[in-house]
C-alpha cells in the first residue's frame, strides 16, 4: 500500500486576496470610527467649551455693570461709559438676529474684532449676542448665547448660552 501525503506548503492567491479584502472591511470600519472620534472631539470637546468661556466672560462684563446702566458700550473690553446699551432691556438671544448693540464677535483666538455699523467683521469666528428682559420688579434677566461660524462636520454650529439674574439695587 503505498501512501501518498499531501503538501500544504502555502496559501493560494484566492485565500490571501480574500484575507486582505477582510482586513481592508474591519481597518475601514476603524477608520470611520476615527473620523467620528475626531469630530466629536472637535465640536463638543473644544468648540462647546470655548463657547461656553466666552458666554461666561460677557456674562461677568454685563452682571458688574449698575442696575441702571444704560450707555455704557460693552462691545469693548473694558466697557467704556458711553455709547452703548449698557443693562438696557432690550436685545436678542437668537445669534440669527443680533441686535446692534447687544452682539459682539471674537476671531479665531478669541480676541475681540470690532465690525463697522455693527455689521459682523470679516474675520470673526464666535458671535456673541445678549439680551436683557424684565421678567418682574427689580429683577433683570440676562442671556448671552455664543455661536461659532463653523464646526466641524456638523449641520448645526455650536452654541451655548448662559443665562443669569441681576436684581435691584445691585
Amino acid at each position: 500500500m503505498a501512501s501518498t501525503v499531501r503538501s500544504d506548503a502555502g496559501s493560494s492567491l484566492a485565500e490571501t486576496m480574500v484575507a486582505t479584502a477582510l482586513l481592508l472591511v474591519v481597518v475601514g470600519g476603524l477608520g470611520s470610527m476615527g473620523v467620528v472620534g475626531m469630530m466629536t472631539t472637535e465640536n463638543h470637546g473644544h468648540l462647546a467649551a470655548r463657547t461656553t468661556e466666552y458666554a461666561q466672560d460677557k456674562m461677568e462684563q454685563l452682571l458688574v455693570l449698575a442696575w441702571g446702566d444704560q450707555t455704557s458700550d460693552t462691545r469693548v473690553f473694558p466697557a467704556t461709559d458711553a455709547g452703548g446699551t449698557g443693562l438696557k432691556i432690550g436685545g436678542s438671544s437668537n445669534p440669527a438676529t443680533p441686535v446692534v448693540g447687544y452682539a459682539d464677535y471674537l476671531n479665531k483666538s478669541g480676541t475681540l474684532v470690532a465690525g463697522a455699523g455693527g455689521a459682523p467683521p470679516a474675520d470673526w469666528y464666535y458671535k456673541r449676542v445678549w439680551q436683557v428682559t424684565l421678567p418682574a420688579a427689580n429683577l433683570k434677566q440676562i442671556a448671552v448665547t455664543v455661536t461659532v461660524k463653523s464646526s466641524l462636520g456638523q449641520a448645526m454650529p455650536v452654541k451655548s448660552t448662559v443665562t443669569s439674574l441681576k436684581a435691584f439695587p445691585f
